[in-house]
Formats: C-alpha cells, sequence, structure tokens
C-alpha cells in the first residue's frame, strides 16, 4: 500500500509522518516534491540551497519514485506531501497509484504556529485552496478521498488512529502511538529549522485549547482559508 497524506504546514504532518515510521512494515519520505516546487517557483524558503541540494528537482522522476518499489524492502510507503508544493507545472499521473488521505487543520491554528517561523504568510503558502483543488483531483481519478482532522488525533489519538488504518484497510499497530524522540532518519533537511517540537516529542501531543486569538492580516488570511476547511471538514472521518 502507498498512502499519501496531503496537509498544508503546521498540519501535525510530521507527526504523522513519524506514527507510520515507527512501523516496521512501512518507509516514509518526507516532502519528495518540495526541491522541485522551489527550483519551479524560485521562492526563497528557509534553507533553500540545502533542500534543492538534498532532493531531486525533476518532478517527473519523484513521480516515477513514489509510484516504484517501495523503500528498504518494506510492504507499505507513507508518503508526506505538502499541498502547496502541487503547482501545475508537477506532474500528477502518480496520483493514481495511491491512496490519497487529506490531513486538516483549522486554519486560525495553522495561521498562528506557521507565522512564527514564516514571515508575511499569504493563503498560498498555507496550501488550504490548494487542498480542496486535489481532493476534487482525487475524485475525479474515481477515489473516495479519506479525512482526517489533526485536532480529533490529539485528543484521541488510538481511537482516529484505528479509525483511519480502518478506512483504508491497514491493520492497527499499536507501535504508531509512539516513536523515538530526536526525529526519524527520513527527515527532510528542513527539519532543523521547522522540526524542533516534534523532535523533543515521543507521541502526539495533548488535545488542543481554544483556537488562537488573531488580529489584522493574520486574522484576515485565517478568514480566507476557512471556507475551504469547513468544505473537507464536513466529510472527515
Amino acid at each position: 500500500m502507498r498512502i499519501a497524506m496531503w496537509s498544508g504546514p503546521r498540519n501535525l504532518s510530521t507527526a504523522m509522518m513519524y506514527a507510520f515510521g515507527a512501523r516496521a512494515d512501512f518507509a516514509v519520505v518526507d516532502e519528495p516534491f518540495y526541491a522541485a516546487y522551489l527550483g519551479k517557483t524560485g521562492l526563497d524558503h528557509p534553507m533553500r540551497g540545502q533542500i534543492l541540494a538534498s532532493q531531486s528537482r525533476d518532478a517527473a522522476e519523484v513521480g516515477g519514485v513514489l509510484r516504484g518499489p517501495v523503500p528498504k524492502g518494506r510492504a507499505h510507503y507513507y508518503q508526506k506531501h505538502m499541498t502547496q508544493h502541487m503547482i501545475p507545472s508537477i506532474p500528477r499521473g502518480w496520483m493514481a497509484d495511491v491512496v490519497n488521505v487529506f490531513l486538516i487543520r483549522h486554519p486560525a491554528r495553522v495561521v498562528a504556529s506557521f507565522a512564527k517561523k514564516y514571515d508575511y504568510p499569504t493563503l498560498e503558502d498555507i496550501g488550504f485552496a490548494q487542498q480542496t483543488e486535489l481532493f476534487d483531483h482525487v475524485v475525479e481519478l474515481g477515489q473516495t478521498p479519506i479525512i482526517i482532522d489533526s485536532g480529533e488525533i490529539r485528543r484521541e489519538p488510538e481511537a482516529m488512529l484505528k479509525k483511519l488504518c480502518d478506512a483504508i484497510s491497514l491493520p492497527f499497530d499499536p507501535a504508531m502511538l509512539h516513536w523515538p524522540e530526536g526525529g526519524h532518519p527520513d527527515d527532510g533537511v528542513w527539519a532543523a529549522h521547522w522540526y524542533g517540537a516534534v523532535h523533543r516529542s515521543t507521541s502526539f501531543a495533548a488535545a488542543e485549547g481554544d483556537l488562537p486569538k488573531l488580529s489584522g492580516a493574520a486574522a484576515d488570511l485565517a478568514a480566507r482559508a476557512l471556507p475551504h476547511y469547513e468544505r473537507l471538514a464536513a466529510l472527515k472521518l
């Protein structure tokens, strides 16, 4: 089984990769289109040079790897993807060969978290519009997309992971609930900038509290993203 997990940034995506990476039957890959995305857009992200040097910039080549043999001889392949990386020039043919799952989070939480690491984020940066567009693409492929909310995973990790595994016809493995402190060997090179909190973790963080109070540009950005979140949230597990 190949699972493509689609989210924007700051959506519990790294912790989910660690959960699947803790299983003995899974190989994982961390944002395989990041270098291709930066190369095509010219965006000046943190650690841009290191990212471009660490991955193939050939998006067609990356797509071939994602549908090719599973690394390390494992039975299954978990692919962590950022929705904003899938610009029009990134091929999507490989998506028909994977189980597509969408990981969502309330935009107020995403904006509050992302803005701490990235100055002046835009709607394009946080991936909500791209997530609904990719959802529609998966439907056009004839698949029934699976949607899971990161807030519910943090509130009930075992119950929600069991629910997700059942939805994709995969046996649940209790190993998914814990991972070693310090990160995963397959972390992207950008982990040094983004993954500090999850590197200090060994399990999913506790349930989130009230939504953060935003103002100004941050509040406007969250409001623009909200319809995209609400559309997918209505269909979540």
